[in-house]
């Protein structure tokens, strides 16, 4: 099970945004503004010549200072804030993101024989133009991440745009505080700066020959080592986890044969902090998980970064987000980064078919005692199935075939007549509320095209199990009277008791949330912890391989 820390959820948090004094994008003018005077040197005729004609974020940042180059003094020589903007981009392994992108080590070499001697206008003019390209790049990516999540399939709100980035690294240069530009640019998620850490820790962890000791393989025809097993992989194993922090070093060589002790702790926190049983048994699953390569963490902690940056800005309400591959809720306060008032276990949808999807939306109203409107789908793939083998399904599972939209649609017998018509689709098929209601006693609804909310579930026993996804896409809650309090806390009717009383009364009740409340469904299969640790998930969905073929697909410059 994962190690369910408030601080996790308080990591989306954050402090209202540094970047939210970024200017934001200008709304398109009725004519473009009339040009400055003549370039006064050949590196400004150069520019205008390279770049005067093309609309976009060159054109304009130039064009505001005459022409003139950003990145060269009077002598064609680099001026300390082109030193400031190379150090920026040499900086961006950091951020998770390829240095080549930017082309840092071609622009440094350039400057350096700029640095050495005059090399011609034309030359020095392509150098600012490619530098001052490299910087509105990096700031972009930065701030809104280097793929577009709605290519590979994600409803996720574009953000590439929303800022003004000519505007925003002319104001920079002018005062001469290019250094904190990028940090501006970052999301201001807590979970963002501490993972940009915990790459740092993990890019040393996949440097120490101490963590890339081959794990041998589990005794032949063996399922486990279980706790004071001799295995001849104990050794390698002790380094491993010496390596990456869940074993404090030994004070002495101990005996190699027996995994027991200290170190069957370790494995427990090791498979805690990977979403596994931590019975510290060495199953395959575990083996599996304690064999993979600190460079392959150090990967999912880069593409952590860049799911990241795809998040909303945070505006100062609370939100409601959910991690997909970890099958947790987190209940966050904005405003406040202390930790969430509510975080608990979710079930999502099957890895197979029903994959729960990644969107932003917004939650419009609770529903208590909700009717289970029954999807085509199941009807036709499960219900109808089940139902030619057992007469009395519908009414053993409390459901009944209806005519028409609505909560007060009529019902109809399950005539052989009806059935005909529920095949194919001339009426439909909903559970009745109550306590085998598959969305349990309230569902909370964002409305968005898939379809999918958030709902209580009566098959509790499900939220013991390490990996949970077990639903048709929706997501399944295990503590919905929590959520439903912490929703509702702004119309202080709604009580606790009240809650409960309209979960177990005996209508359908709607009730309207009075502000809208952000609801992130999103994926990263890594999760920066308070102590400065790190939580690994499955990549239950292969949205990590996608997004790697998506990164893999970019050019390397623009």
């Amino acid at each position: 099970m994962f190690i369910a820390t408030a601080a996790l959820g308080a990591a989306l948090a954050g402090a209202a945004p540094a970047s939210s004094a970024l200017p934001a994008r200008p709304a398109p003018a009725s004519a473009p503004p009339a040009p400055p005077a003549l370039p006064a040197t050949p590196i400004a005729a150069f520019v205008e010549r390279a770049v005067g004609a093309a609309p976009g974020e060159l054109r304009r940042l130039y064009m505001a200072r005459g022409w003139a180059p950003l990145w060269l003094d009077a002598a064609g020589r680099p001026t300390g804030q082109a030193r400031d903007a190379l150090a920026l981009l040499a900086d961006a392994a950091a951020d998770g993101l390829d240095p080549r992108d930017y082309r840092g080590a071609e622009l440094s070499a350039v400057a350096a024989t700029l640095e050495a001697a005059a090399i011609g206008a034309d030359a020095g003019g392509a150098f600012d133009i490619a530098l001052s390209r490299a910087v509105l790049r990096l700031l972009r990516e930065l701030h809104a991440g280097r793929v577009d999540p709605r290519s590979i399939g994600f409803r996720v709100p574009p953000r590439s745009h929303e800022h003004d980035w000519a505007a925003v690294l002319g104001a920079a240069l002018a005062a001469d505080r290019l250094a904190v530009i990028a940090q501006e640019a970052r999301p201001t998620l807590q979970q963002y700066g501490a993972l940009r850490a915990l790459l740092l820790r993990w890019r040393a962890i996949a440097a120490d020959p101490a963590a890339t000791v081959p794990l041998p393989a589990l005794p032949p025809k063996a399922r486990s080592v279980k706790p004071d097993q001799a295995w001849a992989g104990v050794g390698a194993l002790r380094q491993r986890l010496v390596a990456i922090g869940d074993l404090a070093p030994p004070p002495a060589a101990p005996d190699d044969a027996l995994y027991g002790g200290a170190l069957v702790n370790a494995v427990k926190r090791f498979q805690a902090r990977h979403g596994l049983d931590a019975d510290g048994a060495i199953g395959r699953t575990t083996h599996a998980a304690l064999a993979v390569a600190p460079a392959q963490r150090v990967r999912q902690i880069e593409l952590g970064l860049e799911r990241l940056r795809w998040l909303p800005h945070a505006d100062g309400r609370r939100f409601v987000a959910i991690n997909i591959p970890m099958f947790r809720l987190w209940a966050v306060e904005a405003a406040d980064a202390a930790a969430p008032p509510v975080a608990m276990n979710v079930i999502v949808g099957r890895a197979l078919d029903t994959q729960t999807p990644i969107l932003f939306d917004e939650m419009s109203h609770v529903v208590f005692r909700p009717y289970w409107n029954v999807p085509r789908s199941i009807v036709r793939n499960e219900v109808l199935p089940a139902l030619a083998r057992d007469a009395s399904y519908l009414a053993r599972h409390d459901m009944e075939i209806v005519a028409g939209p609505g909560d007060d649609a009529r019902a109809v017998a399950p005539a052989a007549e009806a059935i005909d018509a529920l095949r194919d689709g001339r009426l439909r098929l909903r559970q009745r509320p109550g306590p085998k209601n598959s969305l349990g006693l309230v569902k909370f609804v964002f409305p968005n095209d898939d379809a999918v909310y958030m709902h209580g579930t009566p098959a509790q026993q499900l939220f013991g199990r390490a990996r949970r996804d077990f639903s048709h896409g929706c997501v399944r809650l295990e503590d919905p009277v929590a959520l439903a309090q912490w929703v509702l806390r702004e119309q202080p009717e709604w009580t606790r008791e009240r809650i409960v009383d309209a979960m177990n009364g005996t209508r359908t009740l709607q009730v309207d949330l009075k502000q809208p409340l952000p609801v992130i469904l999103y994926y990263t299969t890594v999760l920066a912890t308070a102590d400065g640790g790190a939580m690994f998930a499955d990549d239950i969905y292969r949205h990590d391989a996608r997004l790697e073929r998506a990164l893999a697909g970019r050019p390397l410059t623009d």
